[in-house]
């Protein structure tokens, strides 16, 4: 299935681009995505150790399953004061 990886901050900075359309296969949850873009970004889980994710543009719990066309953003932490 094909989802379209959007990447913030120093994930996007580690990856070098914002978007991705990935390859993925079926039951994929949005946790196992950092975990199988390591080969094509290493450094993306050094940016940050952990994620938020959305999928098309609403937060969701990590253990969400995606779907074909489905839109993943992979949300670095936020920091508020």
């Amino acid at each position: 299935m094909h989802v379209r990886i959007r990447l913030f901050a120093a994930h996007r900075e580690a990856a070098g681009q914002d978007d991705y359309v990935a390859d993925l296969p079926a039951g994929t949850r949005a946790h196992d995505v950092p975990r199988l873009l390591e080969a094509r970004f290493p450094g993306l889980s050094a940016a940050a150790p952990s994620f938020a994710y959305a999928v098309n543009r609403k937060q969701v719990p990590a253990d969400t399953e995606l779907r074909d066309g489905d839109e993943l953003a992979l949300l670095p932490p936020l920091a508020g004061g």
